[in-house]
């Protein structure tokens, strides 16, 4: 049976490693704009042109999927008293308030931005979606520059608060996770235990979660982070 044509869109500078797992899976890979929201207004213009179906970045069902690694992670520490998250487009930090939710559980949640992608942080001090610059070099998961305004709804009622982490932390907590677990995090996924670290004065006596939600560093970046 023939596959299901696909066509993703990235941002130039997008991880290469990546790119090249994408196409390897047989995808046609674009490359447009210089950041994570000009792609994704390329893939919306282009999907009517191409009579494709465009998968869009944050969704309910993209949620409810992500929801259920959040559901398990409550069900296994119902002691937590709070989490981190880091903020993309929306999608994990939604879905870990979801589960939450569904389980009625007491922790909190905390989102994490970049001190240089703070378009979640600006848009919920202003109650409104506030475009922000994009310069993170390394925390590209959360190179977001346009807030969702569905995911922002979601935030303004349920988040306790915003932490904001800059790249030299973001490295920093890259190194300490390899150090002592030996995991490979790129930038959006140590992002949360970045911002646990800065915070970690007030969490004395706390059960505390970070996420550590991607490997997508290519080699190189990482062998510079890590020396």
């Amino acid at each position: 049976m023939p596959g299901v044509a696909c066509t993703i869109v990235v941002p130039h500078g997008n991880s290469v490693e990546k790119n090249a797992a994408m196409r390897a899976l047989g995808v046609t890979l674009i490359e447009h704009g210089d950041d994570f929201q000009a792609a994704r207004e390329h893939a919306s213009s282009l999907a009517p042109r191409r009579g494709a179906h465009m998968v869009p970045s944050f969704h309910p069902a993209l949620i409810s999927g992500v929801s259920t690694y959040w559901w398990e992670f409550f069900k296994a520490v119902p002691q937590l008293d709070v989490v981190y998250v880091p903020i993309g487009l929306g999608s994990g930090v939604c879905a870990a308030i979801a589960a939450k939710l569904a389980l009625n559980h007491p922790a909190r949640i905390v989102g994490v931005v970049s001190t240089l992608a703070t378009t979640y942080a600006d848009s919920l001090a202003a109650g409104r979606v506030v475009e922000a610059p994009v310069s993170t070099l390394l925390a590209d998961g959360m190179a977001v520059r346009v807030a969702d305004a569905d995911a922002l709804a979601v935030l303004t009622q349920h988040l306790d608060h915003i932490v904001q982490v800059s790249d030299a932390e973001v490295a920093q907590a890259m190194r300490d996770l390899f150090t002592d677990t030996h995991n490979v995090a790129e930038g959006a996924g140590a992002a949360s235990f970045a911002a646990a670290m800065q915070e970690r004065a007030h969490l004395k006596g706390q059960v505390v979660g970070t996420t550590l939600c991607g490997g997508n560093v290519d080699a190189g970046v990482f062998a510079q982070v890590i020396s």
